[in-house]
């Protein structure tokens, strides 16, 4: 990740790539070679000055993990809190995900993940007898329009939420909400709807609404992408108001997540 704006142009991390993936242009500029995979050495970040570059990911053990996850022992304790496995989508990584959960349970830890729900049902079972809550998204009910969202349809994600709900698992339903996307009364009814039957089981924890937020923004700008979204699709507090009145009518609980 390259942010231009604090660069230098001090082309040191030119001279400390081995792969040639920061270059001088003709202009005498710093520009990134997206088309070459970085493989991670961090030699350009450790020489840059101004802290304008960034290596993201990083590989560790469940036992490094672990470790940083028991710094945190404190406010689990005083908060009833624990660990969330986050996204990217975690069930990806469903041997990874696994053992992080087993460990977190063995030690006593609280667990949750958030996941889109697109995942092998049988390998998200495997998951579930260590995970205590599962924040569930749930984009769109038609699943052609879900696909051209999302680039996959939500059959396998209606079923695997089918599932949990059958075996007891915990789950709140989370709604990530866009203008024009998913906020018309139709759209809200068929979640409703969909939702209704399990409306009152003690393992439904209600909808989260999340209101579309511009966080990422920035990241893609310093990944070099273009940020496909080019309209405001926000949502103003009184639509958000109103669609959550819509389901509060049905006797759900919900909230709306604010940021």
């Amino acid at each position: 990740m390259y942010k231009e704006s604090i660069c230098s142009q001090c082309m040191a991390c030119v001279d400390a790539c081995p792969k040639g993936i920061h270059y001088i242009d003709e202009n005498g500029n710093h520009q990134v070679r997206r088309d070459i995979s970085c493989d991670g050495c961090r030699k350009c970040e450790e020489v840059c000055p101004m802290s304008a570059i960034h290596i993201t990911g990083e590989i560790k053990t469940v036992s490094e993990l672990m470790k940083i996850v028991h710094e945190d022992d404190a406010f689990y304790e005083t908060s009833g809190g624990g660990v969330t496995l986050s996204g990217g989508e975690c069930t990806s990584q469903p041997d990874a995900a696994l053992a992080i959960l087993k460990a977190c349970k063995e030690d006593g830890i609280n667990t949750a993940i958030e996941t889109c729900g697109h995942s092998r049902m049988d390998r998200l079972m495997e998951m579930a007898d260590y995970i205590d809550l599962f924040l569930f998204d749930m984009k769109h009910m038609d699943p052609v329009r879900h696909n051209e969202l999302t680039g996959i349809s939500n059959e396998k994600i209606l079923a695997n939420l089918k599932e949990l709900f059958k075996r007891g698992y915990n789950v709140k339903i989370r709604m990530p909400m866009l203008k024009q996307v998913n906020d018309s009364h139709e759209e809200i009814q068929q979640i409703v709807d969909f939702l209704t039957p399990y409306k009152d089981l003690p393992n439904f924890h209600g909808i989260d609404l999340l209101p579309y937020h511009k966080l990422g923004v920035a990241k893609y700008g310093q990944l070099g992408i273009d940020y496909p979204v080019k309209e405001d699709p926000s949502l103003s507090d009184a639509d958000l108001t109103r669609i959550e009145g819509w389901i509060k009518e049905y006797d759900f609980p919900v909230r709306v997540v604010r940021h």
